[in-house]
């Protein structure tokens, strides 16, 4: 695990730098999971994120734009009431573990000094962020309730009694040296690395493998010096947060880790590497668990069409026999008289073939051959006036199959609020039903929220990330003579360049976002189309998104993340 207890005692120090003393001025919940607190302290305002999300439970600051709910959470209220508008008097670690408690002081409403502590437990799928009531150790209530049944040991519901989680009674590393690593390691036992992260709190799988590592030839010298060496470089601040990318996947960590053998990028605080590691990935688990009927439908749709065109082209195909069903039927009503009923074939001299061939025909037996012979005129005329409608109906599933294939990869690039508005999208369309509140109303539109970038010299460009952002911003924001791009036959967004004549780096860039929201996100060299905006059409009664531009000019580029990240304002 990345966010270890030692990464947990650097992060504290990170935050009692900013926030000691400061007031919380307002409190957030985004989401099932998460909580942000705006901070005012020494004159600046911050935003600190609390997550005990399963998978990226971690504290930090961001800078990331978050969408609040139309109706906030009950914790959310609740931690309103208790500590909107409070002092953070304090913020500290737990016993080297993965957990921070803030002290908090106010007045509350009928004017008596009140002590709250809001404590934030990392523990993977069991993390929790809990308000605790300090006169009195009592939780008045926690993001997660967890019951006696879930765990033995405490529970975390509202008017019981806090209680920390059982200690490990393992050694503080940061009081430890070179005899205590020398004593806790049994040298001839192997697998080093785990025995350190079992006796001493806070290390983790991770660190220990990196002390490993740089121990070179591990035995009774090197191993212990390298734990305290490390071990002293996080205790004096002496840190360098990277995220590095190894065997396709990333990591992060206090400092590069050598034994992952892969490239490091390092960054000024662990707060702004984080939001780096964490763009994306926390969003995207968000978009799944909002948007999961939404992303189901529109496979299931796209898969429903792909298999109806498959029959239809085997209707085709069936279809395409039509002038040997005709023929079946004209040489047999010429030779009826030689047919007789319970024939399950017949060889008749076949005039249509210049050289005088015969032909056999499949008869049913069950049939007079005045019945056989009509079978095969009505087969024929069905077939005949079945080509006209398959091939249209071929067209239709294609645009079908055209459509969903688009909606598939905006719901692969969507953040929670682009969720919303397909499933609008959807509901206009009658594929879906529309949603109501509770109270029976029915919800809303808005006006799209689109995603603004601004490029190196300073030009506005504007993304649309689904069907509704691109209609609205190529048919109604977008001025004439604007540029607007796309990716060339590929599935993506709609990109305009708020400039008449922008630089060619500006739309190397614009090309670049286009590149990053199509479904050519993983590839490289992608076809990035570019015109005046003049030059788009909506033809009428096409689908949502779908355009049609000529006088097209054509660049290739490669999505770059790093540059998307450094565009987006």
């Amino acid at each position: 695990m990345s966010f270890d207890g030692l990464f947990t005692k650097a992060m504290v120090d990170e935050l009692v730098r900013s926030l000691k003393g400061g007031r919380i001025n307002k409190v957030q919940q985004p989401y099932k999971n998460e909580v942000i607190l705006t901070i005012r302290a020494n004159g600046v305002n911050q935003k600190l994120l609390l997550s005990a999300h399963p998978s990226y439970a971690r504290v930090q600051f961001t800078n990331e734009p978050y969408d609040n709910p139309s109706e906030p959470p009950m914790f959310c209220m609740l931690l309103r009431k208790h500590i909107e508008g409070y002092i953070l008097e304090d913020l500290y670690q737990v016993n080297n573990d993965r957990m921070i408690i803030f002290e908090i002081k106010g007045r509350n409403e009928i004017g008596d000094i009140s002590y709250k502590q809001l404590i934030v437990e990392i523990m993977g799928r069991h993390s929790n962020i809990v308000l605790v009531d300090k006169t009195r150790n009592v939780i008045l209530d926690s993001i997660k309730h967890v019951s006696f049944a879930v765990n033995s040991h405490r529970a975390i519901l509202p008017g019981q009694p806090y209680k920390y989680p059982p200690e490990q009674n393992k050694l503080n590393p940061f009081e430890a040296g070179v005899e205590d690593v020398l004593k806790s390691v049994d040298f001839l036992g192997g697998k080093l690395d785990r025995q350190l992260v079992e006796h001493f709190a806070g290390t983790s799988p991770l660190f220990a493998k990196e002390v490993i590592f740089q121990s070179g030839l591990a035995n009774r010298t090197t191993v212990p010096e390298t734990f305290v060496r490390l071990i002293g470089k996080i205790a004096a601040g002496e840190l360098s947060p990277s995220i590095i990318s190894a065997n396709g996947k990333e990591s992060f960590y206090l400092f590069p880790l050598e034994h992952l053998k892969g490239e490091s990028k390092s960054f000024p605080t662990l707060s702004e590497m984080l939001d780096r590691y964490y763009f994306g990935k926390a969003e995207r688990d968000r978009v799944k668990q909002q948007g999961n009927d939404v992303e189901r439908f529109i496979s299931n749709e796209k898969e429903k069409n792909e298999k109806k065109i498959s029959k239809l082209e085997n209707t085709l195909k069936e279809a395409e026999r039509a002038e040997q069903y005709q023929r079946f039927g004209e040489l047999l009503t010429a030779n009826l008289y030689a047919a007789k009923k319970g024939m399950k074939e017949i060889e008749v001299l076949d005039y249509y073939d210049e050289l005088g061939g015969t032909i056999v025909i499949p008869l049913d037996p069950r049939k007079t051959p005045s019945e056989n012979a009509q079978k095969y005129f009505s087969k024929y005329q069905k077939a005949k006036n079945a080509v006209s409608v398959v091939e249209e109906q071929i067209e239709l599933a294609l645009a079908e199959v055209a459509y969903f294939d688009n909606l598939q990869q905006q719901v692969q690039a969507a953040s929670p609020k682009d969720i919303q508005e397909i499933r609008e999208e959807l509901v206009e369309g009658g594929y879906i039903r529309e949603r109501r509140k509770r109270n029976g109303k029915k919800v809303q539109n808005v006006k799209p929220v689109l995603d603004l970038f601004i490029s190196s010299d300073g030009t506005d460009i504007i993304v649309g990330k689904n069907n509704k952002q691109n209609d609205y911003l190529t048919n109604k924001l977008a001025a004439r003579d604007e540029i607007w791009l796309h990716t060339k036959d590929i599935p993506g967004s709609h990109v305009v360049i708020r400039s008449k004549e922008p630089s060619d780096e500006t739309i190397r860039e614009a090309a670049i976002l286009a590149a990053y929201y199509s479904k050519a996100r993983n590839s490289s060299s992608v076809p990035v189309d570019f015109t005046k905006v003049r030059h788009v059409k909506k033809p009428s009664g096409a689908k949502p998104g779908f355009v049609i531009y000529d006088n097209q000019q054509t660049v290739y580029v490669t999505p770059d993340e790093e540059l998307v990240l450094k565009l987006k304002k």
